[in-house]
């Protein structure tokens, strides 16, 4: 038999994509895994979501990330869903098998590992977030299996705010409240974690900051950004002045990625080797 030159496909659509370094992280994993898969990055504008999920099984893709805007969009092109994200209504990660789209969502996991590898515990524990997109969704619901004790939701948009309190309402029971985020907004004094959902200071608009009190940030809580690109944001600058623990988004990227390539490929992907390719290409330090 001769030589295969074909490779499985897999990727990211999203829009904007072009700085979205998870094809350092999966690339990598992939070949230490030995296995020929080929991870391409993907500008999708939302207009054209359904078709290009419809392209995945015409091109016989294992599978696809989905990035802003899509995590919520992406639900009526699809198949089926996990119980986890059909509770979260949100889908990052999406399986291609028999000609179906299974949707799944890995993002929730990815971050609470980070916490998890950061020595940071969330049982009983105050959390405020900004946010209440596809990424906040999915982290919402597995700070709630967490054992969390409180959520506080802020995001501008009361429709989405709203949806997602009446989710963990349904599902959890625990203190949970939306606030709509009109104004430079104060943390409550007790929260014990804040963590940034949004795209605020996304790649390019580095510089952006959340509209929030920054002096409401206290050396006894801990800040966490989702955004990985840059992973040193404005958020976290402002709240390592005042003395708070920080987490960036690139721990979360990488072990959201692993279990995305688990679903994939039926293999475990190496977490160090694939932290180690993205602290070469950021020349920083990665918290994974």
């Amino acid at each position: 038999m001769g030589k295969s030159y074909r490779e499985e496909l897999v990727g990211v659509f999203g829009d904007p994509i072009d700085e979205n370094p998870t094809v350092v992280v999966a690339q990598t994993a992939f070949e230490k895994l030995g296995i020929p898969y080929r991870y391409v990055t993907v500008n999708v504008k939302a207009e054209d979501l359904e078709a290009a999920m419809r392209g995945l099984v015409a091109m016989n893709f294992k599978g696809i990330h989905l990035t802003i805007p899509h995590k919520v969009a992406v639900l009526p092109y699809l198949d089926s869903l996990s119980e986890e994200a059909a509770i979260m209504g949100a889908v990052n990660t999406v399986v291609v098998k028999d000609g179906e789209l299974r949707g799944e969502n890995t993002d929730g996991k990815g971050f609470m590992k980070s916490l998890e590898n950061a020595g940071i515990k969330c049982g009983g524990k105050k959390v405020t977030m900004l946010g209440a997109g596809g990424a906040a969704r999915a982290i919402a619901v597995e700070l709630c299996r967490a054992g969390i004790d409180e959520l506080v939701i802020v995001n501008r948009s009361k429709k989405r705010g709203r949806d997602l309190l009446g989710t963990i309402q349904k599902n959890f029971g625990l203190k949970a409240s939306y606030r709509k985020w009109d104004c430079m907004m104060a943390v409550d004094e007790d929260t014990d974690i804040l963590v940034n959902t949004t795209n605020i200071g996304l790649y390019p608009d580095v510089d952006a900051r959340p509209d929030i009190v920054f002096e409401s940030i206290t050396d006894r809580m801990t800040v966490c950004d989702v955004i990985p690109n840059h992973p040193h944001t404005q958020l976290l600058k402002e709240a390592e002045k005042r003395g708070a623990r920080t987490l960036d988004g690139l721990g979360m990227l990488i072990n959201q990625c692993v279990e995305s390539i688990y679903y994939w490929t039926g293999e475990t992907a190496d977490a160090g080797s694939m932290k180690a390719a993205l602290a070469r290409e950021y020349g920083i330090d990665v918290q994974c």
